[in-house]
This record gives C-alpha cells, sequence and structure tokens, in this order.
C-alpha cells in the first residue's frame, strides 16, 4: 500500500491542520514528518478550536494511529503540555501517539541559543518562533543530536551534559543572559512523561504497516515556501517541507508516495520576515487580515497578507509533484470587487513566468491580471452548486494557469465547511 503526501505550498499557515482532521477517516495512519513545535495546526470542530504544535492532525479520530516520525524535533516541555490540554477531551489519545525513537530532542540550551542568535542580527533578523528548531536541526546534521532512544540508554545523562557543554561555549560568544537550571528540572520531568509513550523504530514500524494493507497520510508542517533548500533562503525554516521531506522524515521510499495534496490559501500570508512579492500595504490588505483572522497560531504575530502568486504556487506545485489541489479560505475574498492576481515578475530587466533565484523587491516586481469578485458569503455553503459564479470563475482561472485541479474548496474553519469538487 502506498502513502499519501499532504502539505503547504505556500509559507505556512495554509490550513492543512483542518483538511488533515477532515482526510483522516480515509486513513489508518496520520504521521508526521518534519518540522517541531514552530508549528501550529488548527483544527476546529463542535464550537472548539484546537492548535496541535507537535501532535498529528489526526489524533482525535478514535480508529486511527498518529506517528510523530524521526524528521520532527521535539520540545519535551511543549509536547507535555499539548498532551495534558487534550486529555480533557479524549483520555486515550496517548494510547494511540507513536514517537519515532530517531526523532530528535530540542534542548533549554536549543532555545537560549536560538533567542540569542536571533538578537544578535538586529535588523537581519530571519522572523525565528525562538522555539530551538534551528539549533536543533544544526546539531543533527552536524551529528551532535540528541534522539529519543538515547534516552532510553545509560548514556543518556552523559550525552546530555556533552551537548550542553557544547552549547555552553558557542552562547559565550553573545552578549545574552540566561538562567539554565530554572529550564532544566521541568525539561527532564517531560523527557520521562514522553518515555512512558509507545516509542518506535518508526522506519521498519511504517514498513509492517504498509506491508499490511494499511493507508498512510504523511503531514507536513510549514510550507514549501519555507523549505531549507527550495524555500526563499535565508528566511526559511530548518527542514525539508516538501514531498521528498516525507520520505527522510519517515523512511518511505520514493515509489511507495501517491498522491500528493497541496494546500494554498485563495490569497498568500506569511509571518516574520522576508520577501513576499505580492505583499499589500493597503487597504486590501487590511482586510484580508481581518476578515481571515490573520495572526500566527504559534507566536500570535500578525501575518503578511498579498494576493495569489501563480509563478509561486506553480513552482511549489512542480517542486513537490502535486496531483491535487486544495484551495483554503475563499471565504475570505468575499466582498472583494475585483481581486488581482500575479501572472509572472519583472525581474532584473526580464519578464519571466517562474519563481527566480532571489525574489527581493529590489530585483523583482509582480505583474498582476484582474478578476471579477464576488459578494456573497461562502460561510453558509454546503456544496458546489452554491458557489457565486465568480468563485467558479476564479478557481477554474488557477487550474487553468498551473494545470492541476482543485479537488476541494474550504469555506470557514469548521471541518463541516469543506466542499469537496
Amino acid at each position: 500500500m502506498a502513502a499519501d503526501v499532504l502539505l503547504g505550498l505556500q509559507w505556512g499557515d495554509e490550513g492543512k491542520g483542518k483538511i488533515v482532521d477532515v482526510l483522516t477517516k480515509q486513513y489508518d495512519i496520520i504521521a508526521r514528518f518534519q518540522g517541531g513545535p514552530n508549528a501550529g495546526h488548527t483544527l476546529e470542530f463542535d464550537g472548539i478550536k484546537h492548535v496541535l504544535h507537535t501532535i498529528p492532525s489526526g489524533i482525535f479520530h478514535k480508529e486511527v494511529t498518529n506517528l510523530i516520525g524521526n524528521g520532527v524535533v521535539i520540545d519535551p516541555i511543549i509536547f507535555k503540555k499539548e498532551i495534558e490540554a487534550l486529555l480533557k477531551y479524549d483520555e486515550n489519545i496517548t494510547e494511540r501517539l507513536l514517537i519515532s525513537r530517531k526523532a530528535h530532542l530540542i534542548l533549554p540550551t536549543h532555545r537560549i541559543l536560538d533567542a540569542a542568535s536571533e538578537a544578535s542580527k538586529g535588523k537581519k533578523k530571519i522572523g525565528s518562533t525562538l522555539k530551538g528548531i534551528g539549533p536543533t536541526y544544526m546539531d543533527k546534521t552536524g551529528r551532535n543530536g540528541l534522539r529519543i532512544g538515547d534516552t532510553e540508554l545509560p548514556s543518556y545523562k552523559q550525552s546530555y551534559e556533552a551537548l550542553v557543554e557544547k552549547h555552553k561555549a558557542l552562547l559565550s560568544l553573545y552578549d545574552f543572559d540566561y538562567n539554565l537550571e530554572e529550564m532544566e528540572q521541568e525539561w527532564f520531568d517531560a523527557v520521562e512523561y514522553i518515555k512512558s509513550f509507545q516509542l518506535v523504530d518508526s522506519e521498519v514500524w511504517i514498513a509492517e504497516q504498509m506491508a499490511a494493507g494499511k493507508k498512510i497520510l504523511a503531514e507536513g508542517a510549514q510550507g514549501t515556501l519555507l523549505d531549507v533548500d527550495f524555500g526563499t533562503y535565508p528566511f526559511v525554516t530548518s527542514s525539508n517541507t516538501t514531498s521528498a521531506g516525507a520520505c527522510t522524515g519517515l523512511g518511505i521510499a520514493p515509489n511507495k508516495m501517491d498522491d500528493v495534496f497541496g494546500i494554498f490559501k485563495a490569497y498568500v500570508t506569511r509571518v516574520g520576515s522576508g520577501p513576499f512579492p505580492t505583499e499589500l500595504f493597503d487597504k486590501d490588505g487590511e482586510e484580508l487580515q481581518k476578515n481571515g483572522n490573520e495572526f500566527g497560531a504559534t507566536t500570535g504575530r500578525p501575518r503578511r497578507c498579498g494576493w495569489l502568486d501563480i509563478p509561486a504556487l506553480k513552482y511549489a506545485i512542480h517542486v513537490n509533484g502535486v496531483t491535487k489541489l486544495m484551495m483554503m479560505k475563499a471565504d475570505v475574498l468575499s466582498g472583494f470587487e475585483t481581486l488581482k492576481v500575479c501572472t509572472s515578475y519583472k525581474y532584473r530587466g526580464d519578464v519571466i513566468s517562474h519563481l527566480p533565484f532571489k525574489i527581493e523587491s529590489d530585483l523583482l516586481e509582480p505583474i498582476y491580471e484582474e478578476v471579477p469578485g464576488w459578494q456573497k458569503d461562502l460561510t453558509g455553503c454546503t456544496e458546489e452548486t452554491e458557489f457565486p459564479e465568480n468563485l467558479n470563475n476564479y478557481i477554474k482561472y488557477i487550474e487553468d494557469k498551473v494545470g492541476v485541479p482543485i479537488t476541494l474548496v474550504s469555506v470557514g474553519p469548521d471541518r463541516k465547511q469543506t466542499i469537496l469538487r
């Protein structure tokens, strides 16, 4: 049995958590393959909003197993708090959550290093969530990291101390005050809590499940344009957010992958620093931010808003091999008389229709086409036949531009406000 992949095609915050929750009933296993608690996947149902940071978004479905894969980095303290917040809704949640032994741990000193590094950058900050993600992945690739499986070994404490000493040496290069002792006890207690879960050699476990015919959905975090290789470097995250990351983050071979579901907003948002060609600084941008409640689920920071960017979307579709598109927040565009869509760029004197090496504003200028908007409130729509004509035209316009069908349209935050096409 092959696995499907679901991921974001923009700068994150596309609505992946909601769609995983909607699709979960079709799968046996939901597996997170990268990222850490810098993610914020929002699910809303029965009038309650849930924000998941580390835990896969299929956790509320009682017949489904959820796996935190080897490509994820875990902060034990955040993980423990997240689980405790969910237990009041379902006390059996812990029984259907597995954790890869090869997942890396975020240490207190990783968080301190993250804060010290970001503070030292001044105006050149990359917009880190300060969760210790970057330093943890640096230790992973530098072959110094501490993994979940290490906590089961007699040498665990020595490995921890050795890594902390390395971090202290690095911190001595910064003018930054910190109190490690205040953070450590809570961290060690949370590690013991994690060890009470079922820890697995996840690549072997997944192979066994696939051989048994189980259906798997790999859940990505952040978005394609934040990929460490293919995103808007250096304003990116520290992991591979593309479909290739699902292979390395779970141990699934490329020829065992099937559908790739690409999630995108009907417009574009970005949190933190970095270039953003279609960003709006006028009343239209303010209206998108207000109507879309565009504030980060993890940080609470306001999201920058802009019109849909077709070259960037085509680029994300290409690098991921997207087979089906899912458009989120169509309801937020209701009320705009005219919508703008970026269809190409003026880049260093030439007109191009692809995402170039750099997209900073001094190098690139978006070229727009205008399409008619719609006035109808979409939040009450329950089927495609209720869509206004101009929404159907907007959907077809995008499909014609990118060459991939839009199979789902979201018209509100609740799982019920999801229209299959």
